[in-house]
């Protein structure tokens, strides 16, 4: 990240009041890799996505850890008919951070924030707009910060073999 991208992050966590406290972490292969190494659940961990939406707009999704977006859940709370994951240079364009180190605190481009009813009542980690680190954040504050639309937009992962 940028000197730039974690000023940004620093500014916009001071001006909304968001108290996020910083882990650095060895580099994770995976969800449940990065959970580990912070010690946690990975239901504890909010993977913040870019969606596109059909316009050309994006919005920012709060998955919990071993969920995914649930489209047509996320259609509907959007008021939209199509969604799509763009790709990972869009995604860092429409954003300003790379895939894997995504989060709304600093994020560029005033994005509308969904999160998903099952962050809410808890500490998450999520994305700290660098790799080799995690923010952790009050999962109310985060969605009070960004007023956020709060809903049910995901289901469950498949269990992996």
């Amino acid at each position: 990240m940028t000197d730039t991208a974690i000023a940004r992050f620093d500014a916009d966590a001071a001006a909304r009041g968001l108290r996020v406290d910083l882990v650095e972490r060895p580099p994770a292969n995976s969800l449940e890799d990065a959970a580990g190494l912070l010690g946690i659940e990975p239901g504890d961990i909010v993977k913040t996505l870019v969606v596109k939406r059909h316009d050309g707009g994006f919005v920012l999704a709060l998955v919990p850890g071993c969920r995914s977006i649930a489209w047509k859940k996320l259609r509907s709370v959007v008021g939209v008919n199509k969604l799509s994951m763009p790709d990972a240079a869009t995604a860092l364009e429409a954003s300003g951070y790379e895939r894997g180190t995504i989060t709304p605190i600093g994020a560029m481009g005033d994005l509308p924030v969904y999160a998903d009813e099952r962050i809410l009542g808890r500490r998450v980690a999520l994305g700290a707009g660098r790799h080799g680190a995690s923010a952790f954040v009050d999962a109310d504050e985060l969605v009070a910060a960004y007023d956020a639309t709060v809903a049910d937009i995901t289901d469950e992962e498949p269990a992996r073999a």
